[in-house]
C-alpha cells in the first residue's frame, strides 16, 4: 500500500526519443505492416485455387476497412502459371440482392426485334476467376441469398433463373463461375452467421482479423511510425511535425486503449483525431499544441452531460460527501455510458449499507429492484464469500445488512464496485466511520486480493472534478488497483494536482490494504507481527456478535436470541 507517484500516471516514452527522431525519414509502411495473422490468412487464401473458397474477416465494416483488404488480396495474390493477367479481379459489393448478385434472365423484347432471352450478369460474373468481397451484414440482411451462393461457391456452377414468373421462355446453361469469397463484418455479426450457417467455421472457410491494437516496444515503434505515416500520406492531411506530437499523439492512444504499453491500430480513430488537428493547424505540419486544442474541441462539444452530473452533486440533488467522516457509506466510482453520447464519463456514487438484527442475510438491494445485472450479483456473492471467510464464525452472522447505490435509477453491472461495497459493509458492522475524502474502485476475490477494473481514467477524473468544484483539501484522493497502474493515462488538470499533492492516488493490493486507508483501522490482525494492535475492525464485529450471542454457543432459537439481545440493549 502506498501513495503513487504522478509519473507513474502516464505513459513514458523517454526510452524512444531516438526512434521517435527518425520519423520524418522513415518511408510509409506498406499495406498488411503490424497486421502479422491477418497477411498470413490473406496470403494463405490466395496461394491456391482449391479449398478453402471463404475468408472471414473480422474487422469494422466499412469502406476504409474494405479498401484494407483488397489492397491485401492485391499484394498476395498468386497467378497461375498459364494465366497471363497482370492482377487478380476483385469485387467488392454493397447493398446486395438476388438479382445483382447472382443476375437474371429478362424475357425477349415483345416488338419481335430480339428473339433471345436478355442476361444480366451479376456481381459473381464479374469476380469471375478472381475474389468477391461483401459485408456479412448483406448476407443476414438476406439470409435466402446464401444456400444458393454457398452452391456456387462448392460446386462452381450458376443455374440461371428467369427475372419473372409470369411468362416461358428458355434459359442459358448453367454458367461454369470460379470465385472466392470474402466475408467482411464485426464479431457479433461473424457470431450470427456462425449460429445461422455452422459449416462457415469448418473447413469450408479461413479465418482472418484485424487487429485493433499492438504492444509498444523498441521494434514495434519504427513500423507503428510507419503505419502513422501511410495513414496520413493517403488521407493526404499535413504530416506530423516533432516528436512532442507524436508523444501525445501515441499518449491519447495509449488512453483510448486503457493500457500505457498499447497503441490502437484503427485508421478511423486516427483519422478523425488528426483531421480536426488539422483544422487547428490550418493546413501546416501539426503539432503538439494543434493536437491539444483539438482534443479540448471535442472535450468540449460532448460536456454538456458531465457538466450537468456535477452541478447536480454540487447543487444537493444528488448527495455525494467529499469531506467528514460517515458510518456505512463510502464514495464508489462508476463510468456512465449513455445512449446517444459519444464517450463515456465517471460519476462518483453513494454506497451505503446499513445493519439491522437478522439472519445473517445481506441484501443487494440493486439485484432485488432489478436494477443490477449478473456481473454485479456475482461480485457481491464473492464479496460476501470473503467475509464471511475473513470472520470465520462458527455460528450464523446475527445480523441481516442492506447494500444499496443510493441515487441510482438506472441498471448497474459489472463487479468493480465490489471493493467499495464490502467496506461499506464492514463499516456498518463495526460501526467505525469512513473518510468519505476518498474514493473507491476494485473488484474483490474470495482471498481479499483486489483486482483491475476498467474505466479507471475516467472513474478518477470523474471524482476528481467533484472535489475540484467544491474546493480540493489536499486530502481527497482514490483507492484503486494496483493491477490498474498500468492503465492509468490521466488528464493534465488531473496530474498537475497530484503533482502539487491536492489529490491523490493510493494503489491497493488487497482488503487489508484498502481498508486502514478508509477508516484508519486495520482490518485484521497480522499474523507476522507479535505485537499487534489489540482493535482491528474484524475484532470489533466479533465483540458485537458476541454480545448478541451473549457469550454462549448453544443452539438456542432465533427468538431467544432476538430477546436476549433486547436485553443486553
Amino acid at each position: 500500500m502506498q501513495e503513487e507517484s504522478w509519473r507513474t500516471m502516464l505513459p513514458d516514452y523517454s526510452q524512444y526519443e531516438s526512434v521517435l527522431a527518425q520519423y520524418a525519414q522513415l518511408s510509409p509502411a506498406p499495406t498488411g505492416i503490424l497486421q502479422d495473422r491477418l497477411c498470413d490468412a490473406v496470403r494463405r487464401f490466395t496461394a491456391v485455387n482449391i479449398q478453402p473458397r471463404v475468408l472471414r474477416v473480422t474487422a469494422p465494416d466499412n469502406k476504409i476497412y474494405r479498401d484494407y483488404i483488397i489492397d491485401l488480396i492485391h499484394h498476395f495474390h498468386t497467378l497461375p502459371q498459364e494465366s497471363t493477367e497482370e492482377s487478380s479481379v476483385i469485387i467488392a459489393g454493397d447493398n446486395v440482392t438476388e438479382v445483382n448478385l447472382f443476375g437474371a434472365v429478362y424475357p425477349p423484347l415483345e416488338d419481335g426485334k430480339l428473339t433471345k432471352p436478355q442476361v444480366k450478369h451479376g456481381l459473381l460474373h464479374q469476380a469471375n476467376n478472381g475474389y468477391l468481397v461483401l459485408s456479412v451484414a448483406s448476407i443476414l440482411a438476406n439470409p435466402s441469398l446464401w444456400p444458393r451462393l454457398k452452391s456456387v461457391l462448392m460446386n462452381g456452377q450458376l443455374e440461371w433463373q428467369p427475372m419473372t414468373q409470369k411468362k416461358l421462355y428458355p434459359l442459358p446453361p448453367p454458367e461454369t463461375l470460379n470465385v472466392k469469397l470474402v466475408l467482411i463484418g464485426d464479431r457479433y455479426l461473424m457470431a450470427e452467421l456462425e449460429n445461422a450457417e455452422p459449416d462457415i467455421a469448418s473447413g469450408f472457410s479461413m479465418y482472418g482479423e484485424f487487429e485493433q491494437d499492438m504492444r509498444l516496444t523498441q521494434d514495434s515503434l519504427p513500423h507503428y511510425l510507419a503505419y502513422l505515416k501511410s495513414m496520413i500520406q493517403k488521407a493526404s492531411l499535413p504530416d506530423v511535425a516533432d516528436t512532442e506530437a507524436l508523444k501525445l499523439l501515441m499518449r491519447t492512444g495509449a488512453r483510448h486503449e486503457e493500457d500505457q504499453n498499447r497503441l490502437p491500430l484503427c485508421p478511423i480513430w486516427y483519422l478523425s483525431l488528426l483531421c480536426e488537428a488539422a483544422i487547428e493547424s490550418e493546413g501546416q505540419p501539426i503539432h503538439a499544441e494543434h493536437i491539444k486544442r483539438s482534443l479540448k474541441a471535442k472535450e468540449y462539444r460532448s460536456a454538456y452531460l458531465p457538466e450537468r452530473a456535477i452541478e447536480d452533486i454540487h447543487h444537493g440533488q444528488v448527495i455525494i460527501d467529499c469531506q467528514g467522516q460517515e458510518v456505512g457509506q463510502v464514495n464508489g466510482l462508476t463510468v456512465v455510458e449513455m445512449p446517444g453520447h459519444p464517450t463515456a464519463y465517471g460519476e462518483p456514487a453513494r454506497i451505503s449499507c446499513v445493519v439491522h438484527f437478522g439472519d445473517g442475510d445481506i441484501s443487494d438491494v440493486e439485484r432485488k429492484a432489478e436494477l443490477a445485472g449478473n456481473i454485479h450479483a456475482k461480485g457481491m456473492m464473492i464479496m460476501q464469500a470473503f467475509l464471511s471467510a475473513a470472520l470465520n464464525l462458527d455460528q450464523p452472522l446475527p445480523y441481516a445488512a442492506s447494500i444499496v447505490f443510493e441515487q441510482s435509477y438506472s441498471e448497474v453491472d459489472g463487479d468493480s464496485a465490489s471493493l467499495a461495497e464490502l467496506c461499506s459493509l464492514v463499516s456498518a458492522l463495526s460501526q467505525h466511520p469512513i473518510n468519505q475524502q476518498i474514493a473507491v474502485t476494485g473488484a474483490v476475490d474470495q482471498f481479499g486480493r483486489v483486482q483491475a477494473v476498467g474505466g479507471i481514467n475516467e472513474k478518477i477524473e470523474g471524482f476528481y472534478k467533484v472535489c475540484a468544484y467544491r474546493g480540493l483539501t489536499g486530502q481527497q484522493g482514490v483507492i484503486l488497483p494496483k493491477t490498474n497502474l498500468s492503465n492509468l493515462c490521466l488528464s493534465d488538470e488531473v496530474l498537475e494536482s497530484i503533482q502539487q499533492g491536492r489529490f491523490h492516488i493510493w494503489a491497493v493490493e488487497s482488503v487489508d490494504d484498502a481498508l486502514p486507508l478508509l477508516t484508519g483501522k486495520a482490518f485484521r490482525r497480522d499474523t507476522n507481527k507479535e505485537d499487534s494492535q489489540a482493535d482491528t475492525l474484524l475484532d470489533v464485529i466479533a465483540e458485537r456478535i458476541e454480545q448478541v450471542h451473549g457469550g454462549h454457543s448453544d443452539d438456542r432459537g432465533w427468538l431467544s436470541m432476538f430477546r436476549n439481545w433486547l436485553g443486553h440493549h
